[in-house]
């Protein structure tokens, strides 16, 4: 049950004056919500910037592109001359050192006369201008009289904001969410608090939305860096709770003989890697231990995981046990299968795959073969943890891509069966303090060497205006037995972003080479896309023109060119993904990278380090540097929670202290009992990570 001291946080933010359902609407598109937003959620949407509107100069010294604050008196009105629309309506206004005209596009006259009426004294703040020799502000931000001027905030919060929604009415809502703050206990240790110099949770809610000193909304600043510090506290006191259960000693373990692997390994056509043996051999290790693994495995694009996981599976197989593989998605659950099958089918492991797909006879065949114990190891998506799925010994969950799932699904799979092990695989090499941040306390094994027979690419980067050239060179690939990816960054046509989206490239490449041209997408349907795919798998495309869908999962060996449009467009980590699709086969690889003219300083450092290095390791830490965290886990292409205030890069060292802070709450109060323990349970709800509180009284 959520503390009722919560409850004024959780109404919604409809309950709001002056917020009806147009606005609710906005709003749920600014906060990412599916339903109508909290005012907690409000709360935690934080400036960007401010407006410092404490420049308070005469007219004569207002200097031109400044926001500045001047005291005026209003002396007359020019509205528009009839017929001339668009001529702004002019209010003349002036102090005792100059004139200043005060501008309005499409201004209401009736309006205007009533907030600057002749003669009277007002404030009026914007950025000052010159026109034709006199001071001029264009459209005012600001327009009050003495008694508002009273009230005027010297600094201004700037929001991040959704088309639509006015500044102002975000910021009114926002202060009347304030007002309804309650008095709530405190979650940080005194002695933690003291350390960092930390305010109340209130304070510093309130220090940020009402700055008084335009450092108060920075984020290496006190107030933002005590909800930074909130947000990282809920976030490893969940994986700490998680990890507790976890950690429990467990019965019967799950590493057999070998027999199995061996026989895996004997089927492979190529020998593992030395980091593959090392992996292997920890995984076996943890296996035979009396409490159950938390291991995290992570390698490039192609360094061999699966291949890792399927000896895991073998291990659980050896006595008598059951492993299940849960992808985000289903291409990437058939990817797997496609590297397990063959293997498994060699060595004599049943192997079976479960997605939305399987329906009707064969999914009834398939789970009773699950619950019958029929099936080895089951590689699939979120089907997995559908409450008709049984496994009659499932021993060990093997979870792709962990933070594309919730700790709700991770935990519905490990909860069906006893003692489940857990190994974790990331296709995305992660900085380390990002790896303690996401994923808590874990055993991390790395998977650093490229298998054998992996060829060199060759990385360019071509300007736009070389297109023709391009498409030059991939007609005599194709003409010398080649496939080409060409990957667009959209589906359809923007009317804000001019590039060429994939359909209308496909169309231009279709002219040039007929039916040799493919093209795959997000918004085709899965069998589609499919078809596409088997037809340029198997040769009879020579060119793919896709969106990022091929990003993971697709492995076609022929292919051995890679054209990405807009290549600025991406993040380092989208770039290194996609180029790995190549260089599989023996053939020597190009990968071009196609960009507009004019880049950001941060773009042309990206495209700088793709060309250099093909080590993901050190491109996951150059991402880091450039781009912050989101790009890393792929939670910005996906849309996926990472964090709302913390930024791990810049928060590192919280990091490290909110874990330690919730390492030591688990052990010294596992039950989250007393004033303390109520006041932590607060800030799980705060923080929407309160689906870590039902385990604690979980057996």
């Amino acid at each position: 049950m959520r503390p009722a001291v919560l409850n004024p946080l959780f109404a919604p933010v409809t309950s709001l004056a002056g917020v009806g359902p147009k606005q609710d609407k906005l709003f749920r598109y600014l906060l990412e919500r599916d339903d109508t937003p909290r005012l907690i959620d409000l709360l935690l949407h934080l400036p960007s910037s401010i407006i410092d509107r404490r420049a308070r100069p005469k007219i004569r010294d207002a200097v031109p592109g400044t926001i500045v604050t001047l005291e005026v008196t209003v002396d007359r009105h020019r509205p528009p001359p009839p017929g001339r629309s668009r001529a702004p309506y002019v209010v003349y206004a002036s102090d005792d050192t100059g004139d200043v005209q005060l501008a309005f596009f499409r201004g209401n006259r009736d309006y205007l006369e009533k907030l600057l009426p002749v003669g009277a004294r007002r404030y009026v703040s914007g950025t000052a201008q010159t026109f034709e020799g006199t001071l001029q502000i264009v459209h005012p931000d600001r327009v009050v009289d003495e008694a508002g001027f009273r009230k005027l905030p010297g600094i201004d919060p700037v929001y991040p904001l959704t088309e639509g929604l006015a500044r102002g009415a975000l910021q009114r809502a926002v202060t009347q969410a304030l007002d309804r703050l309650p008095v709530l206990p405190e979650w940080i240790d005194p002695a933690v608090r003291r350390r960092c110099g930390f305010s109340s949770f209130a304070e510093a809610l309130r220090g940020v939305h009402a700055p008084r000193e335009p450092e108060d909304i920075s984020p290496e600043a006190p107030f933002w860096s005590r909800l930074a510090f909130d947000e990282l506290l809920a976030h490893q006191l969940a994986l700490a709770i998680v990890r507790a259960q976890l950690r429990r000693p467990a019965g019967h373990r799950h590493a057999g003989d070998g027999a199995l692997r061996d026989r895996i390994i004997n089927a492979l056509p190529y020998a593992l890697t030395g980091s593959q043996r090392e992996a292997a051999a920890a995984i076996a290790a943890d296996l035979a231990q009396p409490v159950r693994m938390l291991r995290l495995l992570q390698g490039d694009v192609g360094s061999g995981k699966t291949v890792v996981a399927l000896l895991a599976a073998a291990a659980a197989a050896e006595t008598d046990k059951q492993a299940a593989l849960m992808a985000p998605t289903e291409i990437l659950a058939r990817q797997h299968l496609k590297t397990i099958a063959p293997l498994a089918e060699q060595a004599g492991m049943r192997v079976a795959i479960l997605t939305g797909r399987e329906k009707g006879k064969e999914r009834r065949e398939l789970l009773a073969r699950l619950a019958a114990g029929d099936i080895d190891l089951v590689v699939g998506t979120h089907a997995l943890i559908q409450d008709d799925v049984v496994f009659r010994t499932l021993a060990l969950a093997i979870i792709d891509e962990q933070h594309r799932f919730g700790v709700r699904e991770r935990l519905a799979l490990t909860s069906k069966g006893e003692a489940v092990d857990v190994l974790v695989l990331s296709a995305t090499p992660i900085p380390r303090t990002l790896v303690m941040t996401y994923f808590g306390d874990m055993d991390i094994s790395e998977l650093r060497d490229k298998p054998a027979g992996r060829q060199p690419i060759d990385t360019r980067a071509v300007a736009a205006s070389r297109i023709s050239e391009v498409i030059d060179a991939i007609g005599r690939a194709l003409d010398a037995g080649r496939q080409v990816y060409w990957i667009c960054p959209l589906v359809e046509e923007s009317e804000t972003v001019a590039s060429m989206d994939a359909e209308q490239r496909f169309a231009a490449l279709e002219k040039r080479f007929g039916d040799r041209v493919g093209l795959v997408h997000g918004r085709m349907r899965g069998t589609d896309k499919d078809r596409v795919m088997a037809r340029f798998a198997g040769g009879d495309l020579g060119v793919l023109v896709a969106t990022t869908v091929v990003e993971v999962g697709v492995d076609v060996p022929a292919a051995s060119i890679m054209v990405i449009e807009n290549a600025e467009r991406f993040g380092l980590a989208q770039l290194h993904q996609l180029r790995g699709r190549i260089g599989r086969g023996h053939l020597a690889s190009t990968c071009l990278l196609i960009y507009r003219e004019l880049l950001s300083d941060t773009a042309e450092a990206r495209l700088k380090v793709i060309r250099e290095t093909t080590d993901g390791f050190r491109i996951a830490e150059e991402d880091l540097r450039l781009r912050g965290e989101g790009d890393i886990l792929g939670t910005r292409q996906s849309g996926l929670p990472g964090f709302r205030i913390a930024r791990p890069a810049l928060h590192a060292q919280l990091v490290a202290q909110a874990r330690e802070a919730a390492l030591q709450i688990v052990r010294d109060d596992p039950k989250l009992t007393g004033q303390h323990g109520e006041a932590l349970r607060c800030l799980l709800y705060l923080f929407g990570r309160d689906e870590a509180l039902p385990l604690i009284g979980a057996g």
